[in-house]
């Protein structure tokens, strides 16, 4: 499959360590859906179809080893894939021109030569190779809402000097977002994930919950419990 070559300083050089050593599998993956975020805001992507986007690539290279594709390559797949999924539809060309001005900044739209029209094909082929793995099974139970929920009962439970002293939703969301550079969403279920990002941004402004020593269960317990927000 053709992809942003490494000769030009394109995908293969920052999937590389020092040296030109193959970088540790989780250093590529970081960088790999840092690239994945980046390039969602400025296809504007919605933060859930980015979070899918993530969730594919993942997912895909606990299937295949890493060094069977060209991860950039997966990328590029995944956010096209993504958008379909949550009906955000994005143009190859458009995924292509975002990842090349990642690659090479500054640079000029590529060219509707063969070199655009082998890497669209690639980028197509990729995405059914993808479904093929993943067995059509690309949907996802993102913790988005339920970071939503439970930001909003907080906020209520808080007294509002704390809450609006202490940046403990942007934090949180932050926290969220940086889950996904690694495989975190494929671990742990969406509501816990949602209350781990919430219990640590809470910790990392030393707020606390009112009433939480005499309660008879933790508040991060109660918001766990099996429930679904629709």
């Amino acid at each position: 499959m053709e992809a942003f070559g490494s000769d030009s300083g394109g995908a293969g050089d920052k999937a590389r360590g020092a040296e030109g050593r193959p970088a540790p599998e989780a250093r590529v993956h970081f960088r790999v859906t840092r690239f994945i975020m980046e390039a969602g805001v400025k296809l504007g992507m919605q933060s859930i179809a980015v979070a899918t986007a993530c969730t594919i690539y993942h997912k895909f290279f606990c299937e295949i080893n890493l060094d069977a594709y060209d991860p950039y390559l997966v990328a590029m797949s995944a956010l096209y894939l993504a958008g379909k999924v949550e009906e955000q539809h994005l143009r190859t060309r458009d995924i292509i021109n975002v990842s090349n001005r990642y690659f090479h900044p500054g640079s000029e739209p590529l060219e509707l030569d063969s070199r655009f029209w082998a890497l669209r094909d690639s980028i197509v082929q990729c995405e059914l190779l993808m479904l093929r793995v993943l067995r059509f099974q690309v949907s996802f139970q993102h913790p988005h809402k339920y970071l939503l929920h439970y930001l909003v009962s907080l906020k209520n439970w808080l007294n509002r000097y704390s809450w609006q002293r202490t940046p403990i939703s942007v934090t949180a969301w932050a926290l969220l977002r940086d889950s996904y550079h690694g495989g975190l969403c494929l671990r742990f279920r969406a509501q816990h994930i949602a209350v781990a990002v919430l219990h640590l941004a809470l910790q990392a402004y030393g707020v606390e919950v009112p009433a939480e020593a005499e309660a008879e269960k933790p508040w991060w317990q109660i918001y766990t419990m099996d429930t679904e927000i629709p």
